[in-house]
């Protein structure tokens, strides 16, 4: 064997090594977290805790308000962005004629990407609470959201929609569709996975985002219906967890809230996994 041979060899081994400990690290820190949140919030778990709302008159503290605002708040986010954004790639891959017009486009939602999401609060407040007098709401932190998530809905879409092969659409073409029904046929179907991968990026940035809906949303653990709730302020499970542990120093409470939100992100990483799973199964009995 070769010197310059032996030399490859050491330097792959080497790297393969880097990348384990790399990996076991990030494994790591990953089981630490889960494992000492779980250690800290069972103990403190009741059926009582969760289904209640809070009550200064018994003393009590409950976090039912704070799930249903959170369900609230990311389902009306999903409903306004996920269209939004998918619309928005499908025309800048598909349909859009001037790349100046991309480009340009594709840099402001880089820069939107970037904007700190305190500045979006503050936004959020003056156009959504002040301008359009939606008050602090619920509805007002969803609109705030949407703008937050719209630039990774847009990229992840349109980097899925760059994967597929030129030549499913001339097929589709070839055979007579229109462009509409060749996106919705054929191109969608196959990017599936990107759509969902955006989803899931964006619920977990919804799930873990307290500072813009300080601004927009409020703070407030009552207990509504949808349409009440979305037209009145409430407080998500993150923004529960920072009054909770920093204004009134429950770090019990705080850190059931955090195993709650452990629990959210992994039921929305699976439901999204399933349903991408399913409409690939369907699309392959189809053809």
């Amino acid at each position: 064997m070769s010197i310059a041979s032996r030399k490859r060899d050491a330097y792959a081994l080497i790297m393969r090594a880097l990348m384990m400990l790399c990996v076991g690290l990030t494994l790591s820190l990953v089981l630490f977290i889960i494992l000492y949140v779980l250690i800290r919030s069972l103990p403190h778990f009741s059926w009582q805790l969760l289904s209640t709302s809070p009550s200064y008159v018994n003393e009590t503290i409950g976090v039912l308000p704070d799930i249903l605002n959170t369900v609230y708040l990311i389902t009306a986010a999903l409903l306004i962005v996920l269209p939004m954004g998918v619309g928005a790639a499908v025309y800048l891959n598909e349909y859009a004629r001037s790349r100046r017009l991309v480009r340009a486009i594709e840099y402001a939602v880089e820069t939107l990407s970037g904007i700190p999401s305190i500045i979006y609060g503050l936004i959020g407040m003056l156009a959504f609470c002040q301008t359009l007098s939606l008050k602090t709401s619920l509805l007002a932190g969803a609109l705030t959201l949407v703008i937050m998530n719209l630039p990774t809905i847009i990229r992840t879409t349109e980097e899925s929609l760059k994967t597929v092969p030129l030549s499913y659409r001339e097929g589709a073409l070839g055979l007579g569709a229109g462009r509409w029904h060749m996106v919705r046929t054929v191109v969608l179907p196959c990017c599936v996975d990107g759509i969902a991968t955006g989803c899931i990026l964006s619920c977990g940035r919804m799930l873990g985002e307290s500072a813009a809906l300080l601004f927009t949303a409020g703070f407030a653990h009552a207990l509504n219906g949808v349409i009440e709730g979305l037209a009145s302020p409430g407080a998500t499970l993150t923004v529960a967890l920072y009054v909770y542990a920093k204004e009134q120093g429950e770090f019990e409470v705080s850190f059931v809230i955090a195993a709650i939100l452990l629990a959210l992100s992994l039921i929305i990483n699976l439901t999204a996994s399933l349903l991408a799973r399913r409409i690939r199964n369907r699309q392959g009995q189809e053809q």
